[in-house]
């Protein structure tokens, strides 16, 4: 039986350090999986999930260059790939829909405008020392 990438598989549990569980495989191949891969939740303690001589099934995630395997316990029974979820429409999360260009560029010019004048009365302001009646 050939192990295959995205394959799932039994495993034996042969040992365990902090960075994740050593797994025996069939035809005595050796794979690792790694702390992250053992759980949908954080683990920060891998012997509260796992013991030495556990049978789990695994999905195999790669293969690395001396012949051992990435392995996975939290993505067995999911697929490789899964379409993104539908996004909400803008009116249903909370936002004004856009609107035409022409509008953007109206309202765009209208707070520009709005900007210059202040900066114009503030610098009035600060070179003769007295407020003007606001520019309309």
């Amino acid at each position: 039986m050939a192990i295959d990438i995205g394959s799932e598989i039994e495993g034996k549990v042969t040992g365990i350090t902090k960075f994740g569980a050593f797994m025996e495989l069939p035809e005595g191949k050796v794979g690792l999986v790694h702390i992250s891969q053992v759980s949908d939740n954080y683990v920060t303690d891998i012997t509260k999930h796992l013991r030495v001589g556990d049978v789990i099934k695994v999905k195999v995630l790669g293969m690395t260059k001396d012949g051992k395997y990435d392995l996975s316990i939290k993505q067995v029974g999911k697929t490789a790939w899964q379409p993104p979820r539908p996004r909400r429409p803008r009116e249903e999360a909370g936002r004004a829909a856009p609107g035409s260009f022409e509008d953007k560029i109206t309202q765009f010019l209208k707070q520009s405008d709005e900007k210059l004048q202040d900066w114009k009365r503030n610098l009035e302001v600060k070179q003769t020392g007295k407020k003007k009646k606001p520019l309309r």
